[in-house]
């Protein structure tokens, strides 16, 4: 049976609630490919290219995206508990409704994403480039956000019970800066 990485060079996109866990994918191109309610569950997605893939419902629980460009990705409801998001390029994403449960999100790049009503309880978001990011209704009550750009990011109706920052880092509108952000 062809891998999906061999499935993909030779055209086919649609890969929906295809059970791909555990597999190896590191650096694969999966550029527009549809993984809607896939199983990826413990997938090494390490650097791989999912620019604009549609990622809708897929379960990533665990999945290595470290590196990996999700530029433009749909990631809505989709399950990220505990992945490694780390140094991922999520421009543009709109992960709206996604469990980013205690996920590291160390130095993304969330620029632009939409993040409204995600869960991010516990997620790791030291140094993530947030600019301009849609975090309306957001779950981010113990994340870490020390080092984090929240400039322009949109943080109405959003739960920073116990959310973390630096004294050291830029204001943020609306919000008292402290080792734990309060709304002004």
């Amino acid at each position: 049976m062809a891998t999906i990485t061999e499935r993909y060079a030779t055209g086919e996109r649609d890969f929906t609630g295809e059970n791909l866990t555990g597999e190896h994918l590191t650096g694969a191109n999966l550029t527009g490919a549809n993984l809607t309610g896939a199983d990826l569950r413990g997938a090494d997605l390490g650097g791989a290219d999912l620019t604009g893939a549609n990622l809708s419902g897929a379960d990533l629980t665990g999945a290595d995206l470290t590196g990996a460009d999700l530029t433009g990705a749909d990631l809505t409801g989709a399950d990220l508990t505990g992945a490694d998001l780390g140094g991922a390029n999520l421009t543009g994403a709109d992960l709206s409704g996604a469990d980013l449960y205690c996920a590291n999100l160390t130095g993304a790049d969330l620029s632009g994403a939409d993040l409204g009503g995600a869960n991010l309880t516990g997620a790791d978001l030291t140094g993530a480039n947030l600019t301009g990011a849609d975090l309306y209704c957001a779950d981010l009550t113990g994340a870490d956000l020390t080092g984090a750009d929240l400039t322009g990011a949109d943080l109405s109706g959003a739960d920073l019970t116990g959310a973390r920052r630096s004294p050291d880092d830029a204001p943020v509108a609306g919000y008292v800066l402290a080792t734990v952000l309060e709304r002004a």
